[in-house]
């Protein structure tokens, strides 16, 4: 098999690895697309790319799917990195693309949400969120194993693929709840199978600092690439508005861009500066390679970036000064160093942080439900197992069906998905509290503790689970066993009769045995 030459770049220590971003952009045989290609071209003569990455529908507006640019960017001779989104298809269709690219050789993928879709041919699409990173990472990983499913004539294994899948963290968040519950997503994605960690967008050299720290003292030993967006005024107004999310730019860093735009160069001097500082200093750090974007940036300049950030590498402890632009009032997860700016080895005490939402007692109610109905071999279970038996394929299914659904309606605004999955999120219910249906911790895209469809409305249903799991000190459960996807065999069919049956995943847990 041809040699992968970002991934062997990547695990090696003594390479420094860029990958540089391009859009696809929308349409099949338009200027964008003959654009990236021809920077493509020009990439390849730098020694210092060993990846290009391609967007997938960024914005949640259409573009050239970026599976195929990748394989015609393979063709050229440089290795593509495609985003792998798990929005606009279900597990069937990303199964499909997963099989067209490995045919393809395209094989670096970094897996991630997307972002919510907000425009499309005649009107906003329904959004289809069925998998999350974490099910796709075990998904790639058990076909570079070799897939096994049940055939015709027994169990069928397919040749094992060779995709190199990393995945997605921010460490820019504001509050205590969106930061942990970001690294306790990590977690679970390496466990899942991601091979390297991308970050996402920001400009505190404390935060890059902090992830780096959270990995080396969690013991993940994969390699973490750091984000660099050359960044103009007009695209940091939006990240400021999070019309972006997931993109952090402070007040104090758009009030530095609205001064340097009015340079005779407007701005682009200084941008380029930053970006090479940016270069310097993660390297500098630790980090293993940069991952350079931005709206329309030439060749010339991704490779000034470069070529001055290694020039500036020797001195990246001095430059960490020109990245203080932390969130106000925004959480850090450890003791900040006065000398160097960054941090302590030393995590802030999580205890004697205050909850960032209101909890309320509803919480408290439904622990108390769970235990006298739910728990195998106390109070009411057994009871509860026997009835579901004898309702099971009877006249009474229904009506016992329309029951606990109403009620869990009023309760939950339950979506009658049959797999529940209220006990994995503090008795949230993330089919309907959470747009893009995450069973295993938030999606990227929260900023101060708000949805990232609904901000300002609707506080991101991760961020409420962990307050209330913080209360009875249990947040540790959000980085615990992978919640496998919705199984919607069981849609519109009783959640209560399919625990006590043994057909969910909870019942699982608890090894649930039919009656």
């Amino acid at each position: 098999m041809q040699e992968n030459r970002f991934k062997e770049a990547l695990l090696n220590p003594s390479v420094f690895p860029v990958t540089w971003e391009l859009v696809p952009g929308r349409g099949a045989r338009e200027a964008a697309q003959d654009k990236a290609l021809d920077l493509a071209r020009q990439a390849i003569s730098n020694s210092h790319i060993y990846a290009l990455t391609l967007t997938d529908n960024p914005g949640g507006t259409p573009a050239m799917s970026a599976d195929f640019m990748g394989s015609e960017i393979v063709r050229l001779g440089i290795e593509p990195l495609v985003h792998f989104t798990c929005k606009d298809k279900n597990r069937n269709a990303m199964e499909s693309s997963l099989y067209a690219l490995d045919r393809a050789g395209v094989r670096n993928l970094l897996v991630m949400s997307g972002d919510y879709p907000v425009s499309g041919y005649q009107g906003r699409p329904a959004p289809v969120f069925d998998l999350d990173p974490i099910h796709v990472l075990q998904l790639i990983s058990e076909m570079n194993k070799g897939l096994e499913y049940p055939g015709m004539k027994g169990t069928t294994r397919h040749q094992p693929a060779d995709f190199f899948a990393g995945a997605v963290v921010s460490p820019f968040k504001a509050t205590e709840a969106e930061q942990i519950i970001q690294y306790s997503k990590l977690k679970k994605k390496i466990e899942a199978g991601a091979q390297f960690i991308v970050t996402q967008l920001g400009y505190d050299a404390r935060k890059f600092h902090e992830v780096l720290l959270y990995m080396k003292q969690n013991g993940f030993s994969i390699p973490l690439i750091g984000n660099i967006y050359i960044l103009p005024f007009g695209a940091a107004k939006m990240m400021n508005r999070n019309d972006l999310p997931g993109s952090v730019v402070t007040d104090k860093l758009l009030a530095d861009l609205d001064h340097e735009k009015n340079a005779p160069d407007k701005g682009q001097g200084a941008r380029i500066l930053r970006a090479a500082r940016m270069y310097a200093i993660l390297k500098g750090m630790g980090f293993s390679g940069v991952h350079i974007g931005g709206h329309n940036i030439k060749y010339e300049q991704v490779d000034a970036i470069v070529e001055i950030g290694e020039s500036l590498t020797s001195q990246w402890k001095d430059l960490v000064q020109y990245f203080d632009y932390p969130i106000e009032g925004g959480f850090y997860y450890y003791e900040k160093d006065p000398e160097t700016g960054l941090n302590r080895e030393a995590p802030v005490k999580l205890e004697d942080q205050l909850p960032d939402v209101k909890i309320g007692c509803s919480y408290a109610f439904s622990r108390f439900f769970h235990r006298f109905m739910y728990k195998p071999g106390k109070n009411l279970y057994g009871f509860m197992k026997g009835l579901c038996g004898k309702i099971q394929g009877t006249i009474m299914e229904g009506p016992f069906h329309k029951m606990e659904h109403l009620t869990k309606a009023v309760l939950f605004d339950c979506r009658d998905c049959g797999d529940c999955a209220l006990i994995d999120v503090a008795y949230l219910c993330p089919m309907s509290q959470c747009p893009k249906n995450q069973r295993n911790g938030a999606c990227g895209g929260s900023y101060k503790g708000w949805c990232e469809v609904y901000p300002g409305k609707r506080p991101c249903v991760y961020v409420r689970a962990y307050a209330r799991l913080k209360k009875y000190g249990e947040e540790g459960q959000l980085s615990g066993e992978i919640v496998p996807p919705c199984n919607w065999d069981l849609y519109q069919t009783s959640s209560w009769i399919n625990y006590y049956q043994g057909k969910d995943h909870t019942s699982q847990k608890f090894s649930n045995k039919p009656s």
